[in-house]
């Protein structure tokens, strides 16, 4: 595909599709004209609301933005996903930190916070950062005094459940200090609480004037030193836009997508031809070669720790793809919001 393919013309479309509340696959119906623009929105697996959300509003003549960020903040406000937001999984210490960023094609504008705690909605704070500031990222107290002055109200967004999940983890991580695990298990967190959460939401869509535009969000790697940062709210590693090509993000170990600039090359490679999956598995076999460190491969030699991505080309193309699979992935266009299959370069033993 060559770059002038992407370059679309026509005006937008003003009506919107009609979505059924089915409980399976959402079915819409097709009233956009061959010579218009289809909406698109794409997302990690566990932003199946937030396509559907973001599609809502995208195919009544929103900006892409606009659904996005809409779709992700139900995420964020869900304390039941531990990787964003309000019951996100803490730092070491047991405190929430949060991370997001995001990205507007149409003027290449950027904004993102870092490490801010007490904020439930990352995602509308780094747009403010875009819209309101010559910055394009402001983290810790910054962070927060930016979003207080801006009306956002402080709570406390460690719920029960990942406050008992955290005290597992600290009462288990050594046999030689002194917090001692209780003699029965109140919850069974098993999975949570034995691994480190990386999960994250990244969600990108192309609207009805063609514009593309995206949003990454998370409440990082769980149990983290307080104060790391990952690429969720990196520009050109957790996200990236070009209003003329694609958009890309992430979900996994950031680490390795700011040592490659992971999303800003996956819109490269589409710039060269390169389909949004070929894309996003041409970046994956990047990062496995890049990561030479013995501490980054298992047994076998092969990496021990996931990346993900999430494509969207101009025309409306999309695709995701893994280091490790089998995966799923969200979308939403004129086929209804579903899972999809996403590529990966291996098969995850674990």
């Amino acid at each position: 595909m060559k770059r002038r393919d992407f370059i679309k013309a026509g005006a937008a479309a003003g009506a919107a599709s009609l979505i059924s509340q089915s409980a399976s696959a959402t079915k819409l119906i097709n009233i956009f004209p061959d010579d218009k623009i289809s909406p698109v929105v794409i997302a990690s697996a566990n932003g199946i609301e937030a396509v559907k959300k973001a599609y809502e509003i995208i195919a009544t003549g929103n900006d892409a933005l606009d659904g996005v960020i809409a779709g992700v903040n139900l995420v964020e406000d869900d304390p039941n996903d531990h990787s964003v937001g309000l019951g996100g999984l803490p730092n070491e210490d047991g405190v929430v930190e949060l991370d997001s960023c995001c990205m507007h094609g149409p003027t290449h504008n950027a904004g993102a916070v870092a490490a801010i705690r007490n904020i439930r909605n990352p995602s509308k704070v780094a747009r403010l950062v875009m819209e309101r500031t010559d910055h394009v990222l402001i983290v810790g107290k910054g962070a927060l005094r930016f979003a207080r002055r801006h009306g956002f109200e402080e709570e406390n967004l460690l719920t029960d459940e990942t406050r008992k999940i955290w005290l597992h983890w600290k009462e288990n991580i050594s046999d030689k200090d002194d917090w001692f695990p209780p003699e029965e298990k109140e919850h069974n967190h098993s999975v949570l609480m034995n691994e480190r959460l990386t999960g994250t939401i990244n969600c990108n869509a192309l609207d009805l004037k063609g514009n593309l535009s995206g949003v990454t969000t998370t409440s990082g790697l769980s149990y983290k030193i307080p104060g790391r940062v990952g690429d969720s709210p990196i520009i050109g590693a957790g996200l990236y836009v070009d209003n003329e090509i694609g958009a890309c993000g992430s979900t996994g170990r950031g680490e390795e997508n700011l040592k490659n600039l992971s999303s800003f090359m996956v819109v490269e490679f589409m710039r060269m031809g390169q389909s949004p999956e070929e894309a996003c598995l041409s970046m994956c076999k990047r990062i496995v070669e890049h990561a030479r460190a013995r501490f980054l491969k298992d047994k076998n030699g092969n990496p021990n720790f996931n990346v993900k991505f999430y494509a969207i080309n101009k025309m409306g193309e999309f695709g995701s793809a893994a280091i490790k699979g089998p995966f799923k992935y969200s979308v939403c266009d004129l086929e209804g919001a579903r899972h999809k299959e996403g590529a990966f370069l291996m098969k995850n033993e674990s």
